[in-house]
């Protein structure tokens, strides 16, 4: 290898991108075609070379690669397993790592606290001579004592300081992005929550002081829990344009891990050029999504399941609609911080059936009685359907075509009448459970509507297709009530074509990995 001792690092630009790719791989061969496919997008890399079974393999590549790619920005990571990472080495052998990776290129090197109260003062003054010192401290279990934490890390030299917590609760990401307001001002600040419920800070930390945020290569790439992959943060949440200014809004449930709602609403500000970012919003307790709607402060929400009903209690207000059906599924945020409750999802419902057919006097059969019955239910009365009832437990179906003025039929009854419309608000098919709520010979109707949207197509569309129906799925009915949601909060006409567009593309990406993972399955069964 020819003698490095004379490379100088590269001026740092007065500006660092925002957002910095983690690479790993376990050789270095891998790790560089890695880095090679991701630096013309993302010029700044960080080498997580604690991965690598030899990192000492790394060094004359690492050289290669930055004289081949001199718009690069590499950061060199070599984090102990006592730290979270995977080197096994002493922190001597550590520290040399990081050196040689500094004089073969790499602008930037992550030493953990630890690691550094362990060093000479010398050692760690020769770190620094080689290159920017990142200076880190990881907590994989809370969000917890970060003022105390930092302050001991103060006491060693270093360019940059990053605070890592987990976050255990929505308002973790608020600590967190408090912590950075306090300290951007006197020293450059990294820092982020992991975890699901962490996505917020990952998002939003560059606003509230943090010079950039980690990113993963893609899926599957992460190298920390809740990492999000660097085109899903620039293409989807557009992170390069998050300022002071930007509107928060996001889907609060629990689960939401896997809602589609971020990448329809996030395309729909995009197109519509609304400066807003849309971010999913893991609420294991109401208490604690309310604290976030306060703090951030959140512009908007969708309500999804365990809340929607609870949400009502506090609001300050609701529509009449909310009020009748006892669910909430969209809040805004007033300039006064007050909070105002709608339902969209008789939007969702009722715009795509009057594309098809006019509703005054339409024999319509609702298939449930839960909340999305219920929006059903009374949107399709407002517009004067004749609307009956079916559902498992009599008692509730009752109850609901008592207060809605609607028909409740027994499955017996059912099966003697003549449709127009059959809506399934029920959850049976979700999931690509092969079952169905109803037979063939039950789907009497011109027009089947399937409230269920993922899998895009379930076991009663596919009945419903097979016999000859129209059928509106329920992607349809997930985009028109967002499309709603848009209008409520914005002001402006929903471009729902585009929203549709991403949602069924997002769909059937879906459902082909979940075909090439069964496909696996069987092939890897005895």
């Amino acid at each position: 290898m020819p003698d490095n001792s004379n490379y100088m690092p590269r001026v740092l630009p007065l500006r660092l991108p925002r957002v910095c790719v983690a690479i790993i791989a376990p050789t270095a061969a891998e790790m560089f075609e890695k880095a090679e496919a991701v630096v013309r997008d993302n010029p700044f890399i960080e080498l997580r070379l604690d991965y690598l079974r030899q990192p000492a393999l790394s060094f004359q590549k690492l050289r290669r690669f930055v004289d081949y790619h001199p718009e690069a920005l590499v950061i060199a990571t070599c984090r102990r397993a006592a730290s979270g990472g995977k080197f096994r080495g002493s922190v001597a052998a550590q520290v040399n790592i990081l050196v040689k990776a500094a004089t073969n290129g790499s602008q930037f090197v992550d030493l953990e606290l630890d690691s550094a109260a362990a060093l000479k003062s010398k050692d760690l003054d020769r770190l620094r001579a080689a290159a920017a010192v990142i200076l880190s401290f990881h907590d994989f279990r809370a969000t917890r004592k970060l003022e105390e934490t930092f302050h001991r890390m103060t006491a060693f030299p270093a360019d940059y300081y990053k605070v890592v917590s987990t976050a255990k609760s929505l308002y973790d990401n608020v600590v967190m992005m408090k912590f950075l307001e306090r300290q951007s001002e006197k020293h450059s600040m990294i820092g982020l929550s992991m975890g699901e419920q962490g996505i917020i800070s990952r998002v939003l930390c560059v606003r509230a002081g943090s010079v950039f945020t980690f990113a993963s290569a893609g899926p599957g790439e992460e190298t920390a829990p809740g990492q999000i992959a660097a085109r899903t943060l620039r293409d989807t949440y557009r992170i390069d344009q998050v300022d002071a200014a930007t509107k928060v809004y996001g889907v609060a449930g629990d689960p939401v891990a896997h809602s589609l709602s971020p990448l329809m609403m996030n395309t729909a500000f995009r197109r519509e050029n609304v400066n807003g970012v849309y971010l999913a919003l893991h609420a294991t307790k109401l208490a604690d999504l309310l604290a976030c709607v306060r703090d951030i402060p959140l512009h908007g929400l969708s309500i999804t399941m365990p809340y929607k009903q609870e949400i009502i209690h506090y609001l300050d207000n609701t529509d009449a609609v909310t009020t009748k059906i006892g669910a909430c599924n969209t809040v805004i945020r007033a300039a006064d911080g007050k909070l105002y409750g709608y339902n969209t999802d008789v939007a969702g419902v009722v715009r795509p059936l009057e594309q098809r057919l006019h509703l005054a006097g339409a024999r319509v059969l609702v298939v449930g009685a839960g909340g999305g019955a219920r929006a059903a239910v009374f949107g399709l009365k407002e517009r004067g359907a004749e609307v009956f009832i079916m559902n498992r437990t009599t008692s509730v179906g009752q109850k609901l075509a008592r207060q809605a003025h609607a028909k409740f039929l027994t499955r017996t009854q059912m099966r003697g009448l003549q449709f127009d419309v059959i809506v399934n608000a029920t959850p049976v098919g979700m999931g690509g459970a092969k079952v169905s709520p109803l037979s063939d010979k039950e789907l009497n109707a011109r027009i089947l509507f399937e409230m269920v949207y993922t899998p895009a197509e379930t076991r009663l569309v596919k009945l419903a297709r097979a016999k000859g129906l129209n059928v509106i799925t329920g992607a349809e009915m997930f985009v028109q009530q967002g499309a709603r949601q848009f209008e409520i909060w914005t002001g402006k006409p929903a471009p729902a074509d585009d929203m549709y567009r991403v949602v069924t593309a997002a769909l059937q990406a879906r459902a082909t990995n979940g075909n090439r993972k069964q496909a696996a399955t069987e092939l890897a069964a005895p």
